[in-house]
């Protein structure tokens, strides 16, 4: 992974992502401030209609992160309770429906979350891959809503995933092993987190929101022999306002 280097203090940060009607990268804020809505287009419960509405929160989640304000809705026409229900076990922000509401607040910035195959208004198109899932999509099916979350967050939204047994048994090892590191390093001194490895986080999510390589940061994080446990433990906490793993959940449980 290249090295990026450290932003300087005054600089905004942009969140860039590739807009698939036209194929260039667009700013999802291009206003400092401005109001940024996002909807997501999906209709019946199942994994990529799940996958829609998890790239749709990633999104938002960015967007906050960067001081956006952002206004979430949903459109469809089927199992949309089925939907929202399964969302909400994975952690996802509530949408309004957009059936009930009238025009828009003046928003600087449409972005539309579409499936892969899927029709949308005008506006910023984010085009995301199916799931060809052999498991259940139900979130309790997995144990750990957290546990079938990562497991949809493996590859880029624009690539196809297969969500089987073994894909939800990497996402378990996943979870519980950082939990774990967590919950350790919790109880060592804080650090703060490192500039270098701020920016390559927040460099790879505003990289048109490239979770894996996020998640691969992380991974070098894990494993870095000179960074203290207290840094780590603020990295992942930082990093799990984004990814939405409840990381921290362990804390208090070591011995």
């Amino acid at each position: 992974m290249p090295a990026r280097g450290p932003r300087h203090a005054y600089a905004r940060a942009v969140l860039r992502i590739i807009d698939a009607r036209t194929g260039e990268p667009v700013e999802a804020a291009p206003a400092r401030r401005g109001l940024t809505r996002v909807e997501a287009h999906a209709s019946g419960f199942d994994a990529s209609g799940l996958r829609v509405l998890l790239v749709a929160d990633l999104l938002v989640r960015a967007l906050e992160l960067g001081g956006t304000p952002v206004w979430t809705l949903l459109t469809g026409d089927r199992e949309q309770a089925e939907l929202r229900a399964a969302a909400a076990a994975l952690g996802i922000r509530p949408f309004e429906d957009s059936r009930d509401l009238g025009a828009a607040l003046g928003e600087a910035q449409v972005v539309h979350v579409v499936k892969e195959d899927g029709a949308a208004a005008d506006g910023v198109r984010i085009a995301v891959a199916p799931v060809d899932a052999e498991v259940t999509v139900a979130p309790a099916a997995a144990g750990d809503a957290a546990v079938l979350r990562l497991a949809l967050l493996a590859r880029r939204r624009e690539l196809p995933l297969r969500l089987d047994a073994d894909a939800l048994d990497d996402a378990r090892r996943t979870v519980a092993r950082w939990r774990r590191a967590v919950a350790a390093w919790a109880m060592r001194p804080s650090r703060p987190i490192p500039e270098e490895v701020r920016g390559r986080l927040r460099g790879a999510w505003e990289d048109d929101l490239d979770v894996p390589a996020v998640l691969r940061v992380l991974e070098w994080v894990e494993t870095r022999p000179d960074l203290a446990d207290g840094a780590r433990f603020e990295t992942y906490a930082y990093a799990d306002r984004l990814l939405g793993l409840d990381l921290t959940r362990d804390l208090g449980s070591m011995p």
